[in-house]
């Protein structure tokens, strides 16, 4: 039987910045529907602080949501709503003057968050609150003004959770799609969160993505502010040129290093992996797939956080990459590739956005070699054969996935990692962690 590595989705997670269902533009139904804050709570001053949000891929409309300031110059929003954008406008609520984002300071794609800087526009940050939060405290979501009051809906704090991998507190207030990225206030009118919404079938979580980790991506804006293009998979002319010059990445694991070698005629796919590792994307990732003799997989968002029985290995940074199977490339023993979705759900074979994996693989017979081309329609050269025989591989996988890089020091160590015991979906049963991966230039 052919043995096809894909990326399996056991459940459609649908984000705010997804292609779920759209909620109420105006943001008025929440404020109907939900109890009155006590009118001793008072949060019209943080108006000025809180803007909606449009984002274009030029001058076609994409999405649409909320964000806050959390200083005079930096504001905050969900990484969902801007992933394929060039442009963004936000308007405060305090008013009906649009402004032009000027671009990005930093960006957390794993927790779906992004730090903004907007063009002629300064206003009072929120205040956040990264303490501990008891179940059932009362949480807040301030609307637009209409007429002289503006309403104030009332939730309350249900649980803190993990979804998707992402720790965040699961709250009642009701949060729709054009609403997502505003802040979720507490009594003391500081900020519990970024609003969010996950969507599971007809069962809907409303979310605030935790403070913490807002005040954690504050500490890693960085100067000067790159374009919205650039949180998509494109990555400028200069960095594809300073890129091609490095000499590889180091991957730093709790078994030991390995690394890579990125080639330089896989530019889109070398330049996607060396932009997420200045991210520090990988950081704390589970080696989440591995299947004896075959092949080791890492780079699932879903898994920082990830409980010992969830189900991991669907969450990507919000893209795919074009298909490159470059038939100079097999998948002998130490390549590195892309997994992806299975043909049923991927037309165009296109490729994980950033999860990796490393062949292990074993040797083959000719008369196995023979029943591989007769199976998936292929023809092996002599060389690849050769590999195959002497060396070993992972044959089954040829002309159905992109290989960009290639295991130059380290399969001491995946074949350590090969060995573990795992449970029937391949995740092992003990964590293992990229610890990160550093650029070697």
């Amino acid at each position: 039987m052919r043995q096809l590595l894909i990326l399996t989705l056991a459940v459609v997670l649908v984000s705010c910045g997804g292609s779920g269902k759209k909620g109420n533009t105006s943001g008025e139904k929440d404020a109907k529907t939900e109890k009155k804050a006590p009118e001793k709570v008072s949060f019209g001053k943080f108006l000025p602080s809180i803007f909606s949000v449009t984002t274009y891929d030029g001058k076609r409309r994409l999405e649409q949501g909320m964000g806050f300031f959390l200083n005079d110059s930096v504001a905050v929003s969900l990484y969902s709503l801007f992933g394929n954008s060039n442009r963004a406008i936000v308007q405060p609520l305090d008013g009906n003057k649009t402004y032009e984002v000027a671009g990005f300071l930093a960006v957390d794609r794993i927790n779906d968050l992004v730090l903004l800087k907007i063009k002629n526009l300064h206003r009072p940050g929120l205040k956040l609150y990264t303490g501990h939060v008891p179940q059932a405290a009362l949480t807040y979501l301030v609307s637009p003004i209409r007429g002289n009051t503006v309403p104030v809906g009332t939730g309350k704090m249900l649980e803190e959770s993990t979804i998707q991998g992402n720790h965040v507190f699961r709250i009642s207030n009701v949060i729709y799609g054009s609403t997502c990225g505003r802040p979720v206030f507490l009594k003391n009118r500081e900020v519990l969160g970024v609003g969010n919404l996950y969507s599971a079938g007809i069962d809907q979580d409303y979310l605030a993505i935790p403070a913490e980790l807002v005040e954690k991506l504050l500490k890693k804006q960085t100067e000067p502010l790159k374009p919205l293009s650039r949180l998509g998979g494109k990555v400028p002319p200069a960095v594809s040129a300073a890129n091609a010059k490095i000499k590889g990445v180091l991957v730093e694991t709790d078994y030991g290093n390995i690394t890579i070698k990125l080639f330089n005629n896989m530019p889109i796919y070398r330049d996607n992996f060396l932009k997420l590792v200045r991210e520090h994307y990988y950081d704390s990732l589970l080696w989440h797939r591995v299947i004896a003799k075959f092949v080791i997989q890492t780079g699932a968002a879903d898994t920082r956080h990830a409980k010992p029985d969830d189900m991991v290995g669907w969450k990507g940074p919000g893209y795919t990459l074009p298909a490159n199977i470059n038939p100079k490339y097999f998948h002998r023993r130490g390549m590195v590739g892309v997994p992806r979705l299975p043909d049923s759900q991927n037309n165009y074979k296109r490729s994980d956005g950033s999860q990796f994996y490393i062949v292990v693989g074993r040797k083959y017979s000719d008369s196995e070699l023979d029943d591989i081309e007769k199976e998936n329609h292929i023809k092996f050269s002599p060389e690849q054969r050769r590999v195959y025989k002497t060396i070993g591989g992972a044959p089954t996988l040829d002309g159905e996935y992109t290989i960009f890089g290639e295991v130059t020091s380290g399969m001491d160590v995946a074949d350590r990692i090969d060995t573990v015991s795992v449970d029937k979906y391949y995740r092992p049963l003990r964590d293992i962690r990229v610890k990160r991966i550093r650029i070697l230039k």
